[in-house]
């Protein structure tokens, strides 16, 4: 596996795993999109099946990581360092490209939906000096999360635990089978377990579990000329970031301590 495999392989994944996630988000939320109001059983599993896609896809090219938290659990559970920039590089890039192509997608869509007399006869979310507000916009969170209830230490919490389940969840895979892993069937446990995760611990924070995942699709979300669009939320967004990474960590040290 070299270099330009992982960079390739995790900027393709991530890209595929933005644009099909973030696109079930559109679809379930923007006005005049075929899909509107499927709500969250559709959110969970699309994100589901956007994790499977893009790990059977690339998993032949770097791993299919595609998500800084594993990549930082891997590195600890292995004790290998040598790759793991090269990893989040693709991983970010992908993100971004992946926003930016689901936008594409949804152009028109999203244009109606913040053009709407609902939307923009908020006073709250008309645009002020600089195009949006400073509170989260009305269509930030097909790009990214966001929480309910708007309390720190629990943002922070729910993230950690939900990476954990999942890193380590990652982490175990193939230790009850024969030969060297699970192999492929690794990407349908890994994407079943991100649908649990969405349904069981998704409803605080909308279940990020992945820095580049939120980070990326942030980032294209305030660079796009969107009109209405609000803020991108910076406040809230080093959470996504933070207990991510810290969940990858703690997982490591679980999977180190209890499996290795």
């Amino acid at each position: 596996m070299t270099n330009s495999d992982i960079f390739i392989g995790e900027t393709i994944g991530t890209a595929v795993l933005i644009l099909l996630g973030g696109g079930v988000v559109a679809a379930v939320t923007l006005k005049k999109s075929k899909a509107r109001g499927a709500g969250w059983l559709a959110i969970t599993f699309g994100w589901g099946f956007a994790v499977l896609t893009a790990v059977y896809m690339t998993a032949p090219l770097s791993g299919a990581h595609i998500n800084p938290a594993v990549t930082l659990g891997i590195a600890i559970k292995d004790g290998v360092w040598d790759n793991v920039l090269i990893y989040f590089a693709g991983q970010m890039l992908g993100a971004m490209i992946g926003a930016a192509l689901m936008v594409l997608a949804y152009y028109g869509q999203f244009r109606s939906h913040l053009t709407d007399r609902e939307i923009i006869g908020d006073p709250a979310d008309l645009p002020i000096e600089g195009g949006h507000t400073g509170r989260p916009g009305p269509v930030l969170g097909i790009f990214s999360t966001g929480p309910e209830i708007r309390v720190i230490w629990q943002n922070l919490a729910t993230e950690i635990i939900g990476t954990t389940v999942l890193v380590l969840a990652v982490l175990t895979q193939g230790l009850n089978a024969d030969g060297d892993g699970l192999g492929t069937l690794g990407a349908l446990i890994t994407a079943l377990v991100v649908v649990s995760i969405g349904l069981s611990l998704g409803g605080p924070t909308g279940y990020a579990i992945n820095p580049a995942r939120d980070l990326g699709p942030r980032i294209i979300h305030a660079l796009l000329p969107l009109p209405n669009k609000g803020g991108s939320d910076w406040g809230y967004a080093w959470i996504p970031v933070v207990g991510p990474m810290a969940g990858g960590a703690l997982a490591a040290g679980i999977y180190n301590l209890a499996f290795a």
